[in-house]
């Protein structure tokens, strides 16, 4: 994503990267703040998914900038993997949840784990980037960064899973929903239900090895002497 390294941007170009990052920083701190005070506060007569909505929505659909930053070389991210990584969050928030009605994805169990997962990890993420640019990251910051998605990242592959699930469950009940059938002029079909099922397929294999890769930039990253043993 927004990766930051020896590759040193120009001072606008690091400027404007460290006012995204901060933003993002202090957006996903705001949603963590929305996610506690929801549970916190028994007065509130708003389901959690209403009181996180927009704010989820302007903040993930910001990523999409990273994409940007990739493709223009303004970062030394892949693009390819960029864009799955900010689309694969993106098909979780627009296509999935607010794709169906508030009684199936916005309704499940799945809601408050993303929301745990996604919030606690993009706040060091970005807080990580934020203070990379200023050549200031404490240790602290940089273990929790290589860290903390031992279990936030099972977590959130939990909570997107069911809400694909509660997803298939209404496009199941609902055949035609989002979909494009026969006979049409196109001569062309779309199947929002197999689009879940193959989405859902996709974690399979993808999963496991993005996991693993986490694991291999830990140890390089906290460990780079034992690193450069096994080598």
């Amino acid at each position: 994503m927004t990766e930051v390294n020896s590759k040193k941007p120009g001072i606008l170009a690091k400027f404007y990267l460290a006012l995204y990052n901060l933003g993002q920083t202090l957006g996903w701190s705001y949603i963590l703040y929305q996610f506690i005070q929801h549970h916190t506060n028994s007065s509130l007569d708003a389901t959690l998914w209403n009181k996180v909505e927009l704010s989820l929505f302007v903040f993930q659909n910001a990523a999409v900038l990273e994409i940007m930053h990739a493709a223009t070389g303004l970062v030394p991210s892949n693009t390819i993997i960029t864009i799955f990584q900010v689309l694969s969050r993106i098909m979780i928030v627009v296509g999935v949840i607010l794709a169906t009605p508030y009684t199936y994805a916005a309704a499940s169990p799945g809601i408050p784990l993303i929301l745990t997962a996604w919030s606690i990890t993009e706040i060091i993420r970005y807080f990580y980037y934020f203070l990379n640019l200023l050549n200031a990251v404490p240790y602290i910051i940089i273990w929790l960064r290589y860290t903390t998605f031992i279990i936030l990242y099972p977590i959130g592959i939990t909570g997107e899973l069911l809400c694909y699930y509660a997803a298939v469950k209404y496009a199941s009940a609902y055949s035609n929903a989002w979909s494009y059938v026969l006979p049409n002029t196109w001569n062309f079909t779309f199947s929002y239900l197999y689009l879940l099922i193959g989405a859902m397929l996709s974690y399979i294999p993808i999963f496991p090895k993005l996991y693993m890769h986490m694991f291999a930039q830990r140890r390089k990253i906290l460990n780079p002497a034992a690193t450069k043993k096994v080598h």
